[in-house]
């Protein structure tokens, strides 16, 4: 008996040369549920008893040693020469035992899988690596970019686990962009990753910006293949360049790598938008529509078409079919008139659009997509668009619309209705300059868009008008709702939409100027579940307080109990509130909202009438975000405040004069003893970790000083009007703020060697505004590259710059896309052309006061394609009258347009209807009075121009607004 016991079993001996302890060590495989691997691992040497059957069973390799005709058949031990950890593992899955596989792991397990020929585990390795790269279920983001070099660098040298490798490459991309390791993919892993036809992508432009990280950091080993057929750039000539945002191409076409493919970009973009909605469908007359084709896959989870004005419902149709309809002739021809009746629907926006896929086929489902992002996507027909949304995106949760006047409240309410599952909507525009607290109105006159016909789908632009549109509105998911810039909603339009989203949590009413106090309490009133509002420069005032305030009642009979404890207000759940510039309220109501606003994460009482008292009844301790700027505050009031709020991270304290004085408690009511703090930053110093600040009255070297154990992570620090750091603060901001992206100085004493150290050290530095400063400042502080900024202001610190110094800062500022100057009067009309050919993705260009840049004309500046912000004030009387039609059209980007009749060669300026200005909605024109100077030898010489007033216009969905403001806006 012990003679056939014996034979049943085999004795594998493992050794482990890196073993804590000199030991050896019996186990069976009988037990194999108990063992500790940990104390395994200690030994030297570990003999294993193991049932030869289940091995030559499970096993290709013991099947080969154990039961063929080699000498070792017979053999009762067996020396295995592989990692014993991996090889335990390995045997636990013979035994039926679970592997716990990860990235670390997963390369070597594969490899024994391999090696020992065990299919258990090579199909478990499989699934997990399935399941691990892709980017549904919970090993989403499991394998990082080292791993799956080493994986498919192994993948290589073992042709059957080529398939696997395939299997993990739909995800790659969004993963590996932001990862360290991306610079190392191999060539022909990224190219197999992008001809994969799971590659899962945001957007074209993830993907190029991808591939262009790539390619700078394989620099070095791209230069022996400059002249090789197989150049490894020749991976850019995947990309869809038909899709790109046109901001984007723009600002490529210096790339030493995507130079010709962005100026292609360009040219077929703009091919694009010349065709007429109901002739684009001639681009089904092409025979290879692939360059057209959104990436789409069953792994896509969000769809970013953001900035692409060629964008249409035809072609992201076009995405959405099966691409045997785009291949086949007689299929696509099958398909013509349907799209086209697309078409003519998108030339009548006012139509409501039900029925437009009625004769197509069945167009694709993407369960996986929750998030899809049309801002800036003029072209689209909207009301098409969510009937696409409705049978395309069935999951979709997450709409960013923005800067679309074409998106009214009537396509919200559709929205709800097609989308019941989405629950945020971003739908923000620019918001108006007219601001009633901020400018002194002339005079107005609105126009009025002439109203709708009778085939349309509702009356004007409220609710009201869509009573047979439908007459039962159900209830939306909707919980964050972003209508920020809005003009064109009114009190009934929040009426209707607070009815249908009973379950809002976030609303943003920001710049929303038609509303009124009654119209936000009533909507705070109806959103029992309100937990964030920011409704700054608004008419948010007394009512909306007093409804903040009160207990929170159901929509309906009202309570019987109205004493209502504070804990059963809105405004005790509150959690962000930002009142930013509504001056509607008085000091006695901000003292009652603050004193119950207990859970406040983020508040903004910019520009109100807050005082002392109610900061000091303030009983929060959660706040990470506080702007108090420009209003009468203290600084013991502010320090009270941060001693309680050790968690804050943003202040904003600008034009705050009071900081510099003691504070006071007219109350009387006895405060804690933190009130004994009485200075602002040793408190902020000691307590916070903070990443953003803005300062002014007072603000000093010692202030610096104080505040440095908090600010070693500062991102972004902003200086003005009444502090002053000095040389010795500014020499030291780089290492005592190593990490700083945005640094804004005004009105500071500021020298070359400053600029230079900071253009040297901040290496994170994205954002430099230099405005109002003095000091010896010249050019030559900016000859130092500083490749990651993004955004300049120089205003009047550099008046002797000439065009010599914008090659050199075209040159060393090379990814600028915002450009502002002030005061550089010896540049000339030759310094357009080189902004234009330095910067040609430019999407804001301020330049004032500068010489004679438009003296004879702006033609250069139609180079930046991209513009969405133009200033062009008192550079010279070459603007011919026809530059706003001609900068809409070129431009078609263009929202914000700023000029001054001075400029005007013709006197005037031409002022574009609703039908061609694409997306411009605000056009401000300064008007200027000549005045004489005092000098009496010298009145006729020395007329200066002084400003008048400024004439703005201002478009939203509903009509166009025309106002005459004294201000210079």
């Amino acid at each position: 008996m012990a003679s056939e016991s014996d034979d049943e079993f085999v004795t594998l001996l493992c050794t482990n040369p890196n073993a804590a302890e000199d030991t050896e060590t019996f186990i069976s495989t009988t037990d194999i549920h108990n063992w500790e691997l940990s104390a395994i691992l200690r030994c030297q040497t570990v003999k294993i008893q193991a049932h030869r059957v289940r091995l030559v069973e499970q096993s290709s390799y013991f099947h080969g040693l154990l039961s063929g005709s080699f000498c070792e058949s017979n053999l009762s031990c067996v020396s295995i020469q592989w990692n014993m950890e991996v090889f335990i593992n390995v045997l636990k899955c013979v035994y039926g035992c679970k592997v716990d596989i990860t990235s670390k792991t997963f390369l070597s397990l594969f490899e024994a899988a391999l090696y020992f020929g065990v299919e258990s585990l090579l199909l478990t390795c499989k699934t997990w690596f399935s399941e691990a790269s892709s980017t549904k279920g919970p090993g989403l983001l499991e394998i990082q970019v080292d791993d799956l070099i080493h994986i498919w660098n192994f993948g290589l040298e073992h042709v059957a686990s080529t398939k696997l490798m395939k299997c993990g490459l739909a995800n790659l991309q969004m993963q590996a962009i932001s990862g360290k390791f991306f610079g190392d993919v191999p060539y022909n892993l990224l190219f197999h990753c992008i001809k994969h036809p799971d590659l899962t992508v945001y957007s074209e432009m993830h993907l190029a910006d991808a591939l262009l990280v790539w390619l700078t950091a394989n620099t070095e080993r791209l230069e022996p293949l400059s002249k090789a057929e197989d150049d490894c750039t020749g991976i850019l000539n995947q990309l869809r360049i038909s899709l790109l945002p046109l901001w984007f191409a723009a600002g490529k076409r210096r790339s030493c790598y995507f130079t010709e493919l962005a100026e292609k970009s360009m040219e077929t973009i703009f091919r694009l938008l010349k065709i007429p909605p109901a002739d684009s469908i001639g681009i089904f007359d092409d025979g290879d529509l692939d360059h057209l084709r959104i990436r789409l896959t069953e792994y896509s989870k969000k769809v970013n078409l953001s900035g692409c004005p060629q964008i249409t419902s035809v072609i992201l149709l076009l995405s959405l079919l099966p691409n045997s309809y785009c291949v086949d002739f007689m299929l696509r021809k099958s398909i013509r008139q349907s799209l086209i009746n697309l078409e003519r629907l998108s030339a009548n926006r006012d139509q409501c659009g039900s029925g437009i896929l009625h004769g197509l086929p069945p167009i694709l489902s993407f369960e996986g997509v929750e998030e899809v992002d049309i801002s800036k996507c003029p072209r689209l027909h909207l009301e098409s668009t969510i009937e696409i949304f409705l049978k395309s995106f069935p999951s979709l949760r997450k709409l960013r619309a923005t800067h679309l006047l074409n998106f009214k409240t009537t396509t919200l309410h559709k929205l709800m209705l097609k989308c019941p599952r989405i629950s945020e909507v971003d739908l923000t525009i620019d918001i108006t300059p007219l601001i009633p607290a901020q400018v002194s109105v002339i005079s107005s006159s609105p126009v009025i868009v002439p109203p709708l016909t009778n085939k349309s789908c509702f009356v004007g632009n409220n609710f009201l008008g869509m009573a047979s549109y439908h007459s039962q509105p159900s209830v939306s998911n909707i919980t964050r709702l972003i209508l920020e810039g809005r003009s064109d909603i009114s009190d009934l339009d929040l009426q209707y939409i607070t009815g249908l989203c009973v379950s809002l949590k976030y609303i943003n009413l920001k710049g929303c100027v038609s509303v009124t106090d009654t119209g936000i309490s009533n909507l705070i009133c109806r959103c029992s579940k309100l937990h964030s509002i920011l409704v700054c420069d608004t008419s948010f005032g007394i009512n909306s307080i007093q409804a903040l305030c009160s207990g929170i009642t159901s929509f309906g009979p009202a309570a019987s109990d109205l004493e209502k404890r504070c804990s059963d207000t809105l405004a005790f759940k509150l959690q962000t509130l930002h009142i930013g510039g509504c001056m509607g309220v008085d000091e006695r109501s901000l003292f009652d909202l603050m004193s119950q606003t207990q859970a406040l994460v983020s508040l903004c009482l910019r520009g109100t009438h807050v005082v002392d008292d109610a900061l000091y009844h303030f009983p929060g301790s959660s706040l990470e975000i506080l702007d108090i700027s420009n209003t009468m505050v203290s600084g013991d009031a502010l320090a009270y405040i941060v001693n309680g709020n050790p968690a804050l991270k943003c202040l904003n304290a600008r034009g705050c004069k009071n900081l510099i004085h003691q504070g006071s408690n007219t109350s009387g009511t006895e405060l804690s003893s933190s009130y004994s703090c009485r200075d602002l930053y040793t408190v902020l110093g000691k307590k916070c970790m903070l990443e953003e600040i803005a300062f002014g009255w007072g603000f000093s070297w010692l202030s610096l000083l104080a505040l440095r154990p908090a600010i070693m992570s500062l991102r972004a620090i902003s200086v003005g009007l009444g502090g002053s750091l000095g040389e010795d603060a500014l020499r030291l901001l780089p290492t005592t703020c190593p990490m700083l992206e945005s640094l804004i100085l005004c009105f500071q004493v500021i020298s070359d060697a400053i600029i230079i150290n900071f253009m040297r050290s901040l290496r994170h530095l994205q954002a430099l505004s230099l405005c109002y400063c003095l000091g010896d400042v010249s050019t030559s502080s900016f000859k130092n590259s500083i490749a990651n900024l993004r955004k300049l202001r120089l205003e009047r610190v550099t008046p002797q710059m000439t065009n010599n110094d914008l090659v050199v800062l075209t040159q060393n500022c090379a990814s600028l896309v915002e450009f502002s100057l002030v005061g550089c009067r010896l540049l000339n009309s030759d310094s357009l052309r080189l902004i234009s050919q330095g910067w040609p993705g430019l999407i804001s260009v301020h330049l004032e006061d500068c010489g004679e840049v438009t003296a004879t004309g702006v033609s250069y500046l139609f180079n930046c394609r991209a513009l969405e912000d133009i200033l062009l004030r008192h550079n010279g009387p070459g603007i011919p009258s026809s530059f706003i039609l001609d900068a809409a059209s070129k431009m078609p980007m263009l929202r914000q347009l700023a000029l001054d009749l001075c400029d005007a060669c013709e006197g005037d300026f031409d002022i574009p209807n609703d039908g061609n200005r694409y997306l411009l909605s605000i056009v401000k024109i300064a008007r200027c009075k000549f005045q004489r100077s005092t000098n009496i030898y010298f009145q006729e010489t020395h007329r200066r121009p002084v400003h008048k007033d400024t004439l703005v216009l201002v478009w939203n969905a509903q009509n166009l607004n025309s106002t005459v403001v004294k201000e210079r806006i």
